[in-house]
């Protein structure tokens, strides 16, 4: 299985695509898995630049496009999803290749997850209704090791952290470092981590955003908004969508809106480059996308 995985607007699906053609082209079957957060909804086809027909090549792409926004894909959801394909691709003598940039999906599906029973319906509705200032006072005195670890405004993390001590009686630090479910020990893994200039990958991010309102996004807005969807669903918070909906209803003007989507997208690939640098294991192999020859990088499974 094969793992090309870097920040966003680097390149990894073009480079997934041009490994999954040289692999047909010598008689092995080959396919993309998803492996971004944001292109596993079909509500954000342009604002995720999720590949378009021509942009497959010819070349099987799954999990993109396949969850609907009003249902939100967790992480274990898209994990138990990538493990069936992987093995039915597996089954057929075929190649996965897997493309992205979510590493805590990858993460996942390599190391397992803890086993966290499911969290008290009326437990995690209490938490995700409280306020973020009493949540943090909350999680200090209840779990003070989570709180030390979590960002004050980090509302996501907070909740889910409350919620589990709640609703298991145990603290996150409990449950951590007894993953089950990863595959990692059963396949035989050639990764890739993409290290595009850092400024270059500004400078994309910010002319992509643009052509991105230019090219849909602000259709796919409209689309999502009069659906009235819970606001802290992923779907509406991915990049791109608040900004957007804040323009529609005229709270900031088009300029605004445009500096302040390629903002976010800056920070996430930011995030995305910290993440990327610290947390892969050190032998995976790291490289700048122009430098990238397919044979020299993929030798053993392109021979």
């Amino acid at each position: 299985m094969a793992l090309i995985a870097g920040p966003t607007a680097s390149g990894k699906s073009d480079l997934a695509v041009r490994l999954a053609q040289a692999l047909e082209n010598q008689g092995r079957k080959a396919a993309v898995i998803n492996c971004d957060s944001a292109q596993v909804y079909r509500d954000l086809k342009i604002l995720s630049a999720r590949p378009d027909e021509s942009e497959m090549g010819g070349i099987a792409h799954h999990l993109f496009g396949e969850w609907d926004g009003a249902t939100a894909c967790s992480t274990a959801a898209w994990a138990d999803a990538a493990k069936a394909k992987i093995a039915e691709l597996h089954r057929q003598d075929a190649v996965p290749i897997l493309v992205g940039g979510t590493g805590l999906y990858m993460r996942t599906l390599l190391d397992g997850i803890s086993p966290i029973p499911p969290i008290d319906p009326e437990i995690r509705a209490t938490i995700r209704a409280m306020d973020q200032t009493d949540a943090r006072a909350a999680l200090e005195q209840e779990d003070p090791e989570a709180a030390a670890r979590l960002a004050p405004a980090d509302v996501t993390r907070t909740a889910r952290a409350l919620e589990v001590i709640r609703s298991t009686g145990k603290p996150m630090v409990d449950w951590h470092g007894k993953q089950v479910g990863g595959i990692g020990d059963s396949v035989s893994l050639y990764p890739l981590i993409l290290t595009p200039d850092r400024e270059e990958l500004y400078n994309r991010c910010d002319t992509r955003f643009e052509w991105m309102i230019d090219a849909g996004a602000v259709e796919e807005v409209e689309a999502l908004v009069t659906r009235h969807l819970n606001p802290e669903l992923p779907v509406m918070r991915a990049i791109g969508v608040r900004e957007i909906a804040a323009w529609l209803k005229g709270d900031l003007s088009r300029g605004e809106m445009i500096a302040a989507g390629q903002l976010s997208t800056r920070q996430y690939a930011k995030r995305q480059f910290t993440w990327f640098r610290n947390q892969p294991p050190p032998e995976w192999l790291r490289d700048h996308p122009e430098n990238i020859v397919l044979d020299n990088i993929f030798e053993s499974l392109l021979r």
